[in-house]
C-alpha cells in the first residue's frame, strides 16, 4: 500500500517530514489537513491528533522525526543521515528550548506572563551557535546538507517570518544566507506546493526540479 502523510502545509513539524520523504524519494498519499476541522479519519490515526503523521506499511508514525529516520533508512541518497552526534544534539535543541521560545515570541499572548522581546532574546542564542556552526561552509556540518539542516530549517524560517526587517537587521549572516538559500531552493518549493484539503488525496512527491 501506498503511505498515507497526513499534513498541514505551513507546519514546520510536517515540513521537515516532507523534505525527509521528498529526498528519499518516498511516494506517499498526501492529506493536507485543516487543522481548525480535523477529519474523523485523521483523528482516528493519529494517536496525537497533531500533523505530520504517516500510515504505512511498518504502522503509524506520529512524530516528525521519526518519520524523518524512517524514509532516509530506507533510502538516502544524499547521505543526510552522515553527520556527527552532534547534529541530533541540536535538534534536540530546536524541539525543545527554541520551540519553546519561540512559541512565546511569535505566540505571546497565548501564555502567561510571556514577554516577546525576551524570548526572541532565547531564542536568538540558538540561532547564534547555528551561526558559529555554519562559518565558512554552506551547511551545518559542510557542503551538503544532512538530517539535522532539514529538520531545523523550517524552524528557523518560522522564527524569521515573525518580524523579517528584525532578523535582517542581526548580525547572524551565515544563517541569513543559510536560511535564503534554502527558501529559493526547488526542494523548498517542491514541498511547499498548495494542495486542496482531503479529501482526495495526492500523490507527493512531484518530480523533484532539483
Amino acid at each position: 500500500m501506498t503511505p498515507i502523510l497526513w499534513s498541514f502545509r505551513r507546519c514546520p513539524y510536517a515540513m521537515r517530514a516532507r523534505l525527509a520523504l521528498a529526498s528519499a524519494g518516498q511516494t506517499v498519499e498526501l492529506r493536507e489537513v485543516v487543522l481548525r476541522d480535523k477529519p474523523p479519519a485523521f483523528l482516528a490515526t493519529s494517536p496525537s491528533a497533531t500533523v505530520p503523521c504517516l500510515d504505512g506499511p511498518d504502522g503509524v508514525i506520529d512524530e516528525s522525526l521519526d518519520i524523518m529516520l524512517w524514509a532516509l533508512r530506507r533510502r538516502d541518497p544524499e547521505a543526510l543521515l552522515d553527520m556527527p552526534t552532534e547534529g541530533f544534539d541540536l535538534v534536540e535543541i530546536c524541539d525543545g528550548a527554541f520551540k519553546s521560545a519561540l512559541d512565546r515570541y511569535k505566540y505571546a499572548s497565548r501564555y502567561e506572563n510571556a514577554d516577546p522581546e525576551t524570548e526572541r532574546a532565547r531564542a536568538g542564542d540558538f540561532i547564534i551557535r547555528l551561526n558559529d556552526s555554519l562559518s565558512g561552509q554552506a551547511w551545518l556540518f559542510g557542503p551538503g546538507p544532512t538530517l539535522a539542516d532539514l529538520a531545523i530549517l523550517p524552524f528557523v524560517r518560522q522564527f524569521a517570518h515573525v518580524d523579517l526587517d528584525w532578523f535582517a537587521a542581526q548580525p547572524w549572516d551565515d544563517v541569513q544566507r543559510w536560511l535564503d538559500a534554502f527558501k529559493a531552493s526547488g526542494r523548498f518549493r517542491s514541498i511547499m506546493t498548495k494542495y486542496p484539503p482531503w479529501p482526495p488525496g495526492t500523490v507527493f512527491p512531484e518530480p523533484d526540479p532539483g
